[in-house]
């Protein structure tokens, strides 16, 4: 029979080597270029799909944030106006913040329903319901 510290040193030694860190979700990187008067995210379908949001309703809320009429072609928001990158992300990741990410457990499994006339967000993974402005 095996001693206490081989068998725990076998079972060290079959776990993963490499760990993440836990955190399963991260803000999508935006990929921005200005064309002439315009700016374009190339990557505006994706960024919707990953934080599970309507393209609509997302480019409602940044042409609002950054004042720039904008319009959804081929999966690309396109502003009518030079905007900066920088300044494009961290108004997602306001709206992540606001919109997305529940308030009570911090993860993003969460849905948006229009209940009357209050929006409320629902946390799939804990059950929490919130208002959202």
């Amino acid at each position: 029979m095996e001693s206490y510290e081989k068998l725990l040193q076998k079972a060290v030694d079959k776990l993963p080597k490499s760990r993440g860190q836990g955190e399963r979700f991260e803000i999508p990187r935006i990929d921005v270029f200005i064309q002439g008067n315009q700016t374009i995210i190339k990557n505006f379908s994706d960024i919707c799909s990953k934080i599970r949001r309507d393209e609509k309703v997302l480019l409602k809320y940044l042409s609002r944030a950054l004042a720039s009429p904008g319009s959804v072609v081929n999966g690309r928001a396109i502003f009518q106006s030079k905007l900066m990158g920088r300044m494009i992300q961290n108004k997602l990741e306001a709206y992540i913040r606001d919109y997305v990410v529940c308030v009570a457990c911090k993860r993003p499994d969460t849905s948006l329903a229009k209940q009357g006339k209050v929006w409320l967000m629902k946390c799939q993974a804990c059950g929490a319901r919130n208002t959202v402005k």
